[in-house]
């Protein structure tokens, strides 16, 4: 039986280089770990000052202005994981993370008005925890294995919302703020940053 030759280390160092960004490019790694633990940090607060609202319109302008800040935080923390990797945004499954997740955030911000003029605003926990969890996990399916994880979890957190709409901002914070700070550290300390 014949060995095949040991590789010259110029050769080793370049098939490593190749394996390395064949690994990278399949999953979409630029999802920030400590990104996520910021977003989780202010959903906290916003559920604070959500419960504090005299009026369901002034709540909803709370949460809404926490999906505004936790998205921008998102993709900062995107853009400088992905460079910090080498990688682009825009790669095959970045691309896939974004499809997955856009059909149900579309779908949240268009109930969440209906929901509102139709005099159902108790219902926006169960939606938000909803829609957000089946995103993160169709999307998640092209990221690394915390993500849809987190996405399951959401879902499982819409449950209950769904009949305890008067413990709404509590779920809120538990999945908003609590499980973005549980993910988003296992993601920083097993999926650089």
């Amino acid at each position: 039986m014949q060995v095949a030759p040991a590789l010259p280390p110029r050769a080793a160092e370049d098939l490593q280089f190749i394996r390395d960004t064949m690994r990278r490019s399949a999953w979409f790694t630029a999802v920030p770990g400590w990104g996520l633990v910021g977003i989780g940090t202010t959903a906290l607060l916003a559920a604070l000052l959500a419960r504090r609202q005299a009026s369901p319109l002034g709540w909803i302008e709370v949460w809404v202005g926490e999906a505004v800040l936790a998205v921008s935080i998102a993709a900062v923390g995107m853009v400088i994981k992905a460079r910090r990797s080498g990688l682009p945004l825009t790669s095959g499954p970045g691309r896939k993370v974004a499809l997955g997740l856009l059909p149900p955030f579309v779908a949240a911000a268009l109930l969440t008005f209906l929901l509102y003029w139709q005099g159902f605003p108790a219902a926006l926990p169960a939606l938000w925890l909803l829609l957000y969890g089946a995103g993160v996990t169709t999307g998640g399916a092209f990221a690394v294995r915390p993500v849809p994880v987190m996405g399951l979890c959401f879902m499982a957190l819409g449950v209950p919302a769904l009949f305890l709409s008067a413990h709404g901002d509590a779920l809120m914070a538990a999945g908003f703020g609590g499980l973005h700070i549980l993910f988003g550290a296992w993601i920083a300390r097993k999926h650089g940053g």
